[in-house]
C-alpha cells in the first residue's frame, strides 16, 4: 500500500477467506477489507489515538446517521466525555482529490451531528475546520487539533 503523510505504525494484515487482504481495525476489534480508503482510515485512527491522544473508547468507525431520511455513514466520529459528537472525519483514498464535493459531504453529515470540528483527509493532505454553530460559520485550522486542546476550548 501507498506511503501516507501520517505516522507509520505496525499494521496487522492478513488474507481473508475470499482471498482479499484484510487489515485489523482496533476500534471495531475485527479484520476489515483492505481498500485504499481503509488504509487511510486505519492510519488516521492511529494518528488520532497515538499522536493526538483521542481515547479509543470515544471513537466510532462508520457511524450511522440519517439525513433527509437516508441512511449515511461517516468514516470516523469522535465523542466528548459527555457522549455528544465532537469531531467527524471523512477519509478518502490517496488518489482522490479533496474537492468542494468532499467538504459538502462532511458538512451534510454535520447537519445531523452538529459537531464543532470537521476533518477531511486522503492520507496525503488533511484539512481541519472549527465550526461556530451560533454564527453559522467555520474557520480552517493549521493542524488537526488534539483531544486535550478541543476539551479545553469547549470546556469538557
Amino acid at each position: 500500500m501507498q506511503t501516507l503523510c501520517l505516522p507509520v505504525y505496525e499494521t496487522r494484515i492478513r488474507t481473508g477467506r475470499n482471498g482479499n487482504p484484510e487489515i485489523f481495525d482496533p476500534i471495531r476489534k475485527k479484520f476489515v477489507r483492505l481498500t485504499a480508503e481503509e488504509w487511510v482510515r486505519q492510519h488516521f485512527l492511529n494518528f488520532l489515538t497515538t499522536v493526538k491522544n483521542y481515547p479509543a473508547s470515544l471513537i466510532t468507525v462508520e457511524a450511522s446517521l440519517t439525513y433527509n431520511r437516508q441512511l449515511k455513514r461517516c468514516d470516523i466520529l469522535v465523542y466528548g466525555l459527555n457522549r455528544n459528537p465532537l469531531l467527524v472525519v471523512e477519509c478518502k483514498a490517496p488518489n482522490v482529490e479533496i474537492t468542494q464535493d468532499v467538504f459538502d459531504q462532511v458538512a451534510m453529515y454535520n447537519m445531523t451531528l452538529t459537531v464543532e470540528y470537521l476533518v477531511v483527509t486522503n492520507g496525503m493532505r488533511h484539512f481541519a475546520c472549527k465550526i461556530d454553530q451560533q454564527k453559522k460559520s467555520y474557520g480552517f485550522l493549521r493542524d488537526v487539533p488534539g483531544y486535550q486542546e478541543i476539551c479545553t476550548q469547549i470546556n469538557l
